[in-house]
């Protein structure tokens, strides 16, 4: 809560990323990568937001958990519930239609228009947030970084092509960008990590899992991989994986922070090269290269 009434009018202009938190977001691009292969598996065993409501009050009892042990205050201030309530809309918003597209089309097709989410913030940044206007240079990052996602995904298979899908992923990425917004264009931006996560949370369980029987899918054919990808999607991906976000967020620029979502796409190329088989071809090479170079460029002082 802010002490003097200047502070209180005045938003905190934020560091470049350093060197620890390209290493902390490197690991969450890669997270995140992980998880939009783990969503497409376990949506065989769940309807897609049936799915995403279980995920979100599973990742509430973990957070409840992790703030119980950590002796952390479950107190949200009056000022800030506005800006929870709407990021917490936008959040259920953004994974109602995250979930569908990952069910409609392919994760590699669905990973470029959703990790689209940096072009979105970073022009939203320009005109909203202080410190963190385009320059020359960041939007070259910007086009060299998106340039990169592009040929890594040209030799996917393009075979499972949905049109909504598409336009479902590009608007689960306008959601994110505008939580993003949302945090710090509000006093939820002085709220602890966890309670920012814990009110979209308990915003979006109870709304995902009432609008889930509206669909007429709830439960499949659920296995133990498919409660375990639910499992790890819970605790690895919303509980920790977000906490950690929200906490780079409150620290580094919304555009420098975004930016390194650029490698999750490339990376989940490279997970399938690893981890499935799946044929790489040198266009993923040079793709990641261009995304290496994009976020030198977003970041420069």
């Amino acid at each position: 809560m802010c002490r003097t009434r200047p502070s209180c009018g005045r938003m905190e202009e934020k560091r470049p990323v350093d060197a620890a938190g390209a290493v902390a977001l490197i690991g969450i691009a890669a997270l995140l990568a992980f998880n939009q292969v783990v969503i497409k598996v376990t949506g065989g065993g769940f309807g897609p937001l049936f799915q995403a409501g279980l995920r979100s009050a599973l990742g509430l009892v973990f957070v409840l958990i992790w703030m119980r042990l950590l002796r952390k205050p479950i107190v949200f201030p009056r000022a800030a519930l506005m800006g929870a309530l709407i990021t917490g809309l936008l959040f259920t918003v953004e994974f109602m239609a995250l979930f569908a597209a990952l069910d409609l089309t392919s994760v590699s097709r669905v990973s470029i228009l959703f990790y689209s989410m940096p072009v979105w913030l970073a022009l939203g940044g320009h005109f909203l947030l202080p410190g963190e206007r385009l320059s020359g240079m960041r939007v070259l990052g910007l086009m060299l970084a998106m340039g990169g996602v592009v040929l890594a995904l040209l030799e996917r298979d393009a075979a499972h092509v949905s049109l909504l899908g598409d336009a479902l992923a590009v608007f689960a990425a306008m959601c994110w960008a505008a939580i993003a917004l949302g945090v710090r264009l509000t006093p939820l931006g002085r709220v602890p990590a966890e309670m920012q996560l814990m009110s979209q949370l308990v915003i979006s369980a109870p709304l995902l899992l009432v609008l889930a029987p509206l669909t007429g899918e709830t439960l499949r054919t659920p296995g133990l991989l498919h409660w375990a990808g639910l499992l790890f999607q819970a605790v690895g991906v919303v509980g920790l994986g977000f906490l950690i976000w929200f906490r780079l967020l409150a620290v580094y620029r919304a555009n420098g922070v975004a930016s390194f979502s650029f490698l999750s796409p490339v990376l989940a190329v490279i997970l399938g090269w690893l981890l499935l088989g799946e044929q790489v071809g040198p266009l993923v090479w040079l793709a990641l290269g261009l995304v290496a170079a994009g976020i030198v460029l977003i970041n420069r002082r």
